[in-house]
Formats: C-alpha cells, sequence, structure tokens
C-alpha cells in the first residue's frame, strides 16, 4: 500500500482516479489546486473554481478520504500566464496545457503533495506509466492512454524522469466512456459532469479580451497572398541545403501580396486561424498564413487548401529540445523516424527527425497543415512518448 495525493479537480476524471486508488486500498489524500481567480475574459462565469472546489469536496467525502485546498496562482501567473502573454507579444502561439504540467502539476503542486508524505502524486491524465531498465538503472516511460481518443499523453511530453517517477495515471487504461460508467455505478458528484474546457485552470475564455489585459490593441494592415505566389515557391528538393526552406516559416513581406483590410493586432491571430478576420469579398474563407508582430501585418490566404497553410517541416532550437527518454538521446548527424504529433489530438504523423548541431529538423512524409510557432511537436516509437520540443 502506498501514500497517494491525488490531485481531485472537481471533474469526472480525477474523482474516478481517486474510486480506483481507493478501491485498491492505498491511503489516499486529495488535493484541489487553485490556480487562477480572476474572470477577465471569460466566455461565462457560471463555473468558477469555488464551485469546482465544493464538487472536489463532495466526492472526497463520499470516497472518504481527507481534502485540502492549495493555492498556487502566484506560481501560475508567474510561470504559464506571464509566459503566455509573453509568447503571443512575440508572436508564437504558446500551449498553456503543456506549461501547466511542466511548470505547476508536476513541480509546484508535486512539491506540495510531497508535504503530505506521499510516495506518489496522482492525476486523472489519459495515459500511461511504464518501467524499464537501463545499466541498471530505472527509466520510466510515457506511454499514449489506451482511449486514443482521449490520449493525453502530448500533455506531458515536456516531463522528465524525475517528475515521472512520482508520477501515477490511474484511468490511463481505460476509455472515457468505461470512467463515466464507473462514475455513474458509484454515484460520483461528478457523473455527468461536462469536461472543462479552454485554457488549463483559467477555463473557457475569449482570447483576444484575455490577451488585451497585457496587450494593446494596434491596427495594421492584413495582406492577402495569393495562390499563385505560393505555387512558385513550393519548388524544393529535399536536400541538406534546403532544410531551412523546407522547416523554417516563410519570410512573408509585403509586396508578396495586396493589402485587403485591417486589424487590431497581429499578436491577437495565429497560423491557420479562421475566425476573427471579418473581411468579406471572398467566394472561400480566409486564412491566417503568418503574422509578422515586428511590421504588425497579418498575412492571409483563401480556401483551407491554400499551400501556404502546409509545409515539408518544421525546426526546434537546440535549447528547446527536450527528451522524456534521456537514454534515447540522439546527437547531432544522427537521424531517426518517429511517429509526430504537432498538437493535440492530431494523428500521429510519419517523420525523419535530422539531428544537427543546431537542433532538430522533422521532415514529414506529408506536408503538415498549420505547423504553428511555439507550440510543441513531441515524437512517439509506437506508443511511448520519447521526446519534445517547441516548434521555431
Amino acid at each position: 500500500m502506498s501514500r497517494i495525493v491525488i490531485g481531485l479537480s472537481g471533474g469526472v476524471d480525477s474523482s474516478v482516479a481517486a474510486w480506483l486508488l481507493k478501491q485498491q486500498g492505498h491511503d489516499l489524500t486529495a488535493l484541489f489546486m487553485v490556480n487562477w481567480h480572476e474572470r477577465v475574459g471569460a466566455v461565462t462565469s457560471a463555473c468558477t473554481w469555488e464551485e469546482d472546489a465544493l464538487i472536489a469536496e463532495m466526492v472526497a467525502k463520499k470516497l472518504d478520504i481527507p481534502f485540502h485546498i492549495v493555492d498556487l496562482s502566484k506560481d501560475y501567473k508567474r510561470r504559464v500566464v506571464d509566459y503566455m502573454f509573453a509568447e503571443y507579444q512575440a508572436g508564437r502561439t504558446p500551449n498553456p496545457d503543456v506549461l501547466c504540467n511542466r511548470e505547476i502539476k508536476f513541480d509546484t503542486f508535486l512539491e506540495e503533495a510531497l508535504k503530505f508524505d506521499a510516495d506518489l502524486v496522482a492525476t486523472g491524465h489519459y495515459c500511461r506509466k511504464g518501467e524499464t531498465e537501463v545499466a541498471g538503472q530505472p527509466i520510466y516511460q510515457l506511454l499514449a492512454g489506451k482511449d486514443r481518443n482521449k490520449d493525453q499523453s502530448y500533455f506531458l511530453c515536456q516531463l522528465n524522469q524525475e517528475q515521472l517517477a512520482k508520477a501515477l495515471f490511474p484511468i490511463g487504461h481505460l476509455t472515457k466512456p468505461q470512467v463515466r460508467e464507473i462514475a455513474r455505478e458509484q454515484n460520483l458528484p461528478t457523473a455527468e459532469r461536462k469536461d472543462s474546457q479552454g485554457i488549463c485552470f483559467v477555463g473557457k475564455v475569449d482570447l483576444p479580451t484575455f490577451l488585451q489585459q497585457q496587450l494593446q490593441p494596434k491596427t495594421g494592415n492584413v495582406i492577402e497572398i495569393p495562390v499563385k505566389f505560393m505555387a512558385k515557391k513550393k519548388l524544393v528538393e529535399i536536400q541538406e541545403e534546403n532544410y531551412r526552406k523546407l522547416c523554417f516559416p516563410f519570410p512573408y513581406k509585403p509586396w508578396n501580396g495586396k493589402i485587403i483590410g485591417e486589424h487590431q493586432g497581429a499578436h491577437f491571430y495565429t497560423v491557420g486561424q479562421r475566425k476573427g478576420l471579418n473581411i468579406g469579398g471572398h467566394k472561400e474563407p480566409l486564412f491566417v498564413l503568418a503574422t509578422d508582430v515586428q511590421r504588425n501585418i497579418v498575412y492571409v490566404g483563401e480556401g483551407q487548401e491554400h499551400p501556404g497553410l502546409f509545409r515539408a517541416g518544421l525546426f526546434i532550437d537546440k535549447k528547446d529540445i527536450h527528451w522524456i527518454r534521456p537514454d534515447l538521446k540522439m546527437h547531432p548527424g544522427e537521424k531517426q523516424e518517429f511517429d509526430i504529433r504537432i498538437r493535440y489530438r492530431q494523428p500521429l504523423e510519419k517523420g525523419t527527425l535530422h539531428v544537427k548541431e543546431e537542433g532538430i529538423y522533422i521532415l514529414f512524409e506529408n506536408e503538415q497543415r498549420g505547423i504553428t510557432s511555439g507550440q510543441f511537436a513531441a515524437w512517439y516509437s509506437q506508443n511511448e512518448l520519447i521526446g519534445s520540443g517547441v516548434i521555431f
């Protein structure tokens, strides 16, 4: 029997995780995180952290386990929200959920949990943990969840061996319908509760309004890039000297297209975005191809098959490379095929990692749509997540 702290969020997943651990006879304590107090930019104020905490406490009482609340909002603002603002200001699109897991759930929260003399810290993530041995030392594995529709291993792609050593994922072997069914059978208060949406611990927000807390609106030009311009630029062979052309964002210039409207700040837009442009007069919808925060320009293209939305590869700077499996770390001059994911719930795509002194170039078998700077690329071997990095 282990002493385990379960991160109880007020959702069905962590509730069932707690029930399973209780059934297994572990010494269990529930800990609820308060990470965000503000409501600026919220689409709805109906679901607050106070309500989540109340429901989480009801679950704890139902399971007869101790319940505590810990306020981590200062760390969350400094390590997740401030990072978000800085990334958008720089013209990149961050993934706060990945940062929340690395910086809060498996760092600050882990530290709080260990104050309760916990052996392990459990969460309701849909992923699994494995263990192997290399040179006589235990190596922990981050494995995809059994439910392919809910697999959340991507959100944990920045965890390290020390964090995984203490982690436990009790529902990783279950599907979402199975989790719901267990919650109903046990009459858990969260059985019919909807899954949370939006930014991790902030909730569903209107992103421009949320960003305007620190990023000021600034009028700039929307420039349309014609399809025929991009068609000329696609004729690049896959050779080593062309890695940068294939894997770096295309360097659009104002004279590559024509001005068709105005926007209120390039930092409010992201590659592949369709909504929020409010520009008519086109047969097909407009999509954001790129942003230039220095010139305050948003480049757009007509139609979801516009060639500017697709790239053959991506680049990860050496300072942004992370290996969950340090024993499998690749070195300059090496290359290897992996299954790759560039956003949550995206199907895995075949690609090859080419490691150079300056970083990793990833070339895909098929061109990928909407590769976005600031997001994370994660590479898998079979069902195991091996490493990840921030897309340049």
